[in-house]
């Protein structure tokens, strides 16, 4: 029997806001396959959204990785048969200095995450998306990859001069406006989202936004209707400037 419901891969589920984004969209009603390179983790998230209601499985998948990723791909097919959201959410922030003494080894290894990662498993199931004939694509990004926004003095963010992980999340932009102007004639929607600067491991927990008012925008875009937005980058607050 075919499943009715939309299916959603949200990388780096686990914790933090790919977890919350998971947990929203079983909510909705979608099937969510929570990818995470530790087996242990993964499995623990997707009980745990289980027990909480949702349709929820663990697809283990480092996107670093090519052949885990691959992998994936043919367990996710052979299960069920086509993709309706993909969510890249996995990424990593790495201590950073000025963008004048970060090494290039160093942005390197945040690329191989947050830029190659997105390329290599965007690629790897658009097979399975192409099948959904109604199919979204988020790929989270940061107002810190806005070169308008580093722009302004007045940027609230404009202190952090992460070389590496600004850069990549600008990289992730451009992914993102070329493949949704590939991918318009198949009906296909590609989204960034930020998700804002929220209280996760990744940030020290120091903000006080939380992972849940973090997730709210890469969900919307998620569901987003027909008639929705393509190739655009988004935050809570609507349109944010490339």
């Amino acid at each position: 029997m075919t499943d009715i419901r939309k299916i959603a891969l949200v990388t780096g589920g686990n914790q933090g806001i790919g977890y919350e984004i998971c947990r929203q969209l079983g909510e909705a009603g979608v099937t969510v396959l929570v990818g995470a390179r530790d087996e242990t983790r993964g499995q623990d998230a997707a009980r745990r959204l289980s027990e909480g209601g949702a349709n929820a499985a663990f697809v283990r998948m480092d996107v670093t990785d090519p052949a885990q990723v691959r992998a994936a791909a043919d367990a996710v097919s052979a299960r069920y048969g086509r993709l309706d959201i993909l969510v890249n959410n996995a990424g990593v922030l790495l201590p950073e200095q000025r963008p004048s003494d970060s090494g290039a080894e160093l942005v390197r290894e945040v690329y191989e995450t947050n830029v190659f990662g997105v390329i290599r498993v965007t690629q790897a199931m658009l097979p399975l998306l192409r099948r959904s004939g109604d199919a979204r694509i988020v790929n989270m990004s940061s107002s810190l990859g806005s070169l308008q926004l580093h722009g302004d003095p007045a940027f609230e963010l404009g202190a952090f001069l992460m070389l590496g992980y600004n850069s990549s999340k600008t990289a992730v932009n451009a992914f993102t406006v070329l493949l949704a102007k590939e991918l318009a004639e198949a009906g296909i929607k590609v989204n960034a989202a930020d998700p804002g600067y929220c209280a996760t491991g990744m940030t020290g927990y120091a903000p006080t936004r939380s992972a849940a008012e973090g997730a709210r925008t890469p969900v919307r875009l998620a569901l987003l209707p027909q008639d929705g937005p393509s190739g655009g980058f988004f935050g809570d607050g609507g349109p944010l400037p490339w």
